[in-house]
């Protein structure tokens, strides 16, 4: 986990506050879908919500269709912008929405027989990308149109995640982590593009994330299931609607896998609940959540171990403990037949713990091998109090290192939102306000322990700890580090329907960010940044002929550097990433300026419903910030603004739905480059001698960003109880992290299969399996430079490594069988 700077990041996290802002998509007629639980009864209409949650009441007497199922071009399916109850008419008509619209329902979550959300939106969003990076299914890297949600803490974050409402990226990186959300207890995910409303972060987009509640999931389920790689998993989950006005809900969860790879172990269990209420035009929710996971994440490897042993791992022991309780509140009132008003609370406590062995640069002294050395054989390593270290250990072992870190974070938020629909000059119109603040109070502790290392590249440790060193050695010391984050925003947008075929969207959202850091050890790290920018949103829908729409739109977003970045940002000082922060001069923040525009339609074929969408999109980032390794320090590195990148391409999708028959195929084209030239540190064999650099030059592409994505997905009813499908995935080659100069060669393309099959034995009683990546396809979904002189190959008699990639392998091929019961 942390062999290179991109995984020394992972010890750096924290929680979260903001969120507010838009986005459900009404979808489904009451009842359940082909593929939903058969024990739901009255289903209202799904809806895909952003924060703060969607509070709704019974089904609408006029059913609102689910996007991309049959009748989803009927003029009654609304996107609503901002929570709505639906069948109000207060939502926004899907042929008003001036922006690609991607979601993914319950049906969809449920036919993966996964417990990882990351999944579903793999395999039903066009421009999704999966790279485990952290070696770890349950902790991968979401990219789509290359940004990204990752849980490695220094990756550049560019997408904003929200549960019910709240805020998920963690505030002190603003890194995902999506172990920490409870599948089976997700109602639906919309990705929402070109929309500032989103607040900080939403630089390529934000995830929303609607839970469940008893108003809509009523009865019982439980799913067990088994299979490769010691895999045990269940879950259950019961809503009831106790009388008209009471419901609640409750979502349990728990996974074991050994992993394919050496220590690479996972636990997870997770709870969801929510108590719902409501009278007249009002409706209150309280929601609940818990989760506990333990992870041993392998990270990347060598490609010459690789070569040995597809599940080697570089060094160890590296474990990831994750813990999270929150509490949400939410309330809605339809006010008057045209005003409703909504609020949400929350409340958050994450605590993440970090063990990570990993190489070290600590050595024996030259003059005096007695002492410990950092950096090279000169410089005295400290320990307490600013004492040059003793040596423990014998003459010619290998060192390495077991960095430990801990979070402990609270965060809290409240939000206010108004919606009107009161005509305009006679002419339909939509206009909302709302107003969000957030706040977060971390504490972060970090050390490393000198120690020996194992030919199996096991770390042990000497109870000998580094200590702090003189404020003019680039070498830093323990850190313990209180941050606060404080974001507020207000934001306005409005909807004005020019014609009943054309609609205008304008308005915009005002962002304040404060962060204070607060060194606990001294001073060196102290510091108050403050960041404001107003993001501008306009864009329009011209609804060609029924079943056609055209759409184009221009937003902008922004994000602000986390209390990461801004402690570890000056070049001279680097950090060592995963332990060590020090002082810094500020970093700007990064702000995004986007258009895109596109066509979507629906059309009624003899086999079922058609439904298609293509768009192009265009993405330019100012004062982008990356993290730059410093070579010849192993996991030392430090962030800095790159100036200007542009991401660009092209989405297209085709599906049919109908009762036998569900198929899926879409293409995504995505475009990464440098603007503006750079002079970067690498591990590249390419790298200038003298400097040790590279030179990035305007048009050379982002590494770890594949170009083209395919996917095509079936799913058919053989017979009324017995269903088959599957799908194929294609990704293109890529280059590899600090080849940002554009010059090795790029890691191959892949292609994966997967099949599945359910059958229903009884009424309540339904058998699957599932079969991942049939054909045992040997690839991997990332790669990096590493420092080849850090370690010697123990596999190769403890000579050099040759081959400078660091790898991250796929999973082999894997079967697996479960049961699912209703009651």
């Amino acid at each position: 986990m942390g062999k290179v700077l991109s995984f020394k990041f992972r010890l750096l996290m924290a929680s979260v506050s903001t969120g507010l802002v838009a986005g459900v998509v009404c979808a489904g007629p009451a009842g359940a879908a082909p593929d939903e639980e058969t024990n739901v009864q009255n289903l209202p209409p799904v809806e895909v919500t952003a924060p703060p949650p969607a509070t709704r009441r019974a089904a609408p007497s006029r059913p609102v269709a689910r996007i991309g199922a049959p009748g989803s071009a009927a003029p009654r399916t609304r996107l609503y912008v901002y929570p709505t109850s639906p069948g109000t008419g207060r939502g926004l008509d899907v042929d008003k929405v001036p922006s690609a619209i991607n979601a993914v329902d319950a049906s969809q979550i449920r036919r993966t027989n996964s417990l990882n959300i990351t999944d579903a939106l793999r395999d039903n969003i066009p421009g999704v990308n999966i790279s485990e990076v952290t070696g770890n299914p349950f902790t991968p890297d979401i990219e789509f149109r290359g940004f990204v949600a990752s849980p490695v803490v220094g990756t550049p974050q560019g997408l904003a995640v929200y549960q019910n409402g709240v805020r998920i990226n963690e505030a002190f990186s603003d890194a995902v982590n999506w172990d920490l959300i409870p599948t089976a207890a997700i109602r639906s995910v919309t990705l929402v593009t070109n929309n500032p409303a989103f607040g900080l972060n939403a630089l390529g987009g934000a995830l929303n994330l609607q839970m469940k509640d008893g108003f809509t999931y009523q009865g019982a389920e439980v799913d067990l299931m088994g299979g490769s790689f010691g895999r045990i998993q269940g879950s259950a989950q019961w809503g009831k609607q106790v009388d008209q006005n009471y419901a609640v809900y409750g979502a349990l969860e728990g996974i074991r896998d050994n992993g394919f790879r050496n220590f690479s172990q996972s636990e997870v269990r997770r709870f969801y609940g929510d108590v719902g209420y409501r009278t007249g035009d009002s409706e209150f929710h309280v929601n609940m959540g818990a989760a506990k996971n333990k992870f041993g994440a392998s990270a990347v490897v060598p490609a010459e171990l690789l070569d040995k042993y597809w599940g080697a791992t570089y060094t160890t022991p590296q474990t990831t403990t994750n813990r999270v309780g929150y509490l949400n509140l939410t309330a809605k009132v339809d006010a008057t037949p045209t005003w409703t008003f909504e609020g949400t609370a929350h409340v958050r406590r994450f605590e993440q713990n970090i063990v990570d062995g990993n190489p070290t640069d600590a050595e024996e002294c030259a003059v005096d091998p007695a002492l410990l050395c950092f950096g090279d054989d000169t410089t005295p390593a400290n320990g307490a109090g600013g004492v040059q270290l003793a040596n423990p250990f014998a003459p010619g072992t290998v060192l390495g290192a077991i960095d430990r870190g801990s979070i402990r974070s609270s965060t809290f938020g409240v939000s206010g939102q108004a919606t009107n629909v009161d005509q305009l000059f006679g002419h339909d119109n939509r206009f909302v306000v709302g107003a969000t603040y957030d706040a977060g109070v971390t504490r972060y502790n970090a050390s490393s322990e000198i120690g020996s290392m194992g030919e199996n590249y096991v770390v042990t440790g000497s109870g000998v700890f580094l200590g702090p060193t003189p404020a003019a050695d680039p070498i830093a010391g323990p850190v313990s580090l209180r941050t606060i984050n404080q974001y507020n925003g207000v934001y306005a947008m409005d909807t004005f329907n020019v014609t009943d075929a054309f609609a205008v969207t304008g308005g915009g959202r005002f962002n304040a960010a404060r962060i204070t850091l607060e060194d606990q050890l001294g001073t060196a790290l102290n510091g108050d940044h403050t960041f404001m920018r107003f993001n501008p949103v306009v864009g329009g829908t011209y609804k060609i002929m029924p079943g056609l729409t055209a759409y184009a739109g221009y937003s902008e977003a922004n994000r602000v550097p986390t209390p990461l970045e801004l402690g570890c940002s000056d070049p001279a000082r680097p950090c060592l990433i995963a332990a060590f922060l020090v002082s810094d001069p500020p970093l700007k923040q990064v702000v995004s300026k986007t258009v895109e525009a596109g066509f979507r339609g629906t059309a009624e074929l003899n086999i079922g419903t058609l439904g298609w969408k293509v768009g192009g999109f265009r993405a330019t980032n100012h004062d982008d910030i990356m993290a730059v390794p410093v070579v010849g320090r192993t996991g030392f590195g430090y962030f800095t603004n790159v100036g200007r990148t542009r991401r660009q391409g092209l989405e297209a999708e085709v599906n049919i739905k109908s009762p036998t028959l569900q198929f899926q195929a879409s293409y995504a084209f995505v475009d990464a480059r440098y603007l503006d030239p750079l002079e970067l540190e690498s591990e590249s064999p390419f790298a200038d001698p003298a400097t040790e650099t590279i030179q990035v030059r305007p048009g050379n592409q982002i590494p770890a960003i594949p170009r083209h994505r395919v996917k095509v997905g079936v799913d058919y009813a053989v017979t009324d109880v017995w269903k088959v499908g599957g799908n194929a995935l294609f990704v293109s080659n890529q280059f590899i992290v600090g080849d940002e100069s554009n010059q090795y060669a790029k890691l191959p393309s892949y292609t994966v299969f997967n099949l599945h099959t359910s059958y229903q034995v009884a009424k309540n009683v339904q058998l699957y399996g599932r079969v991942d990546n049939v054909f045992d396809k040997r690839y991997v979904t990332y790669g990096q430079f590493f420092d080849r002189d850090a370690l010697p190959n123990f596999t190769n008699g403890g000579a050099d490594f040759t081959d400078p990639r660091s790898l991250s392998p796929a999973r082999p091929r894997a079967f697996y069988a479960g049961m699912r019961v209703t009651f």
